[in-house]
């Protein structure tokens, strides 16, 4: 099972001829490879999967699955209590 992880692309540069960008999730931020997704732009969101932007997401999607990872992290807390 894949996992992917929505992010917002903060900046866009090149890396040995590679588009790339800097990614933001929710306050960590990590560099990204654009080459699948070359309409990207900052400001979108991206679902990201082992460093590769691998599809552009609404913001009101990607904020809807933030809301609910969030919920899950905050469950596995309850139960270790």
């Amino acid at each position: 099972m894949c996992l992917g992880v929505p992010g917002k692309i903060l900046k866009i540069y090149e890396e040995n001829s590679i588009k790339m960008a800097e990614v933001d999730f929710n306050g960590v931020t990590m560099k990204v490879c654009l080459e699948t997704t070359p309409q990207a732009k900052a400001g979108d969101y991206v679902i990201v999967h082992a460093g590769f932007a691998i599809n552009l997401l609404e913001e009101s999607e990607a904020l809807e699955t933030l809301a609910m990872l969030e919920q899950i992290s905050e469950l596995g807390k309850k139960e270790q209590d």
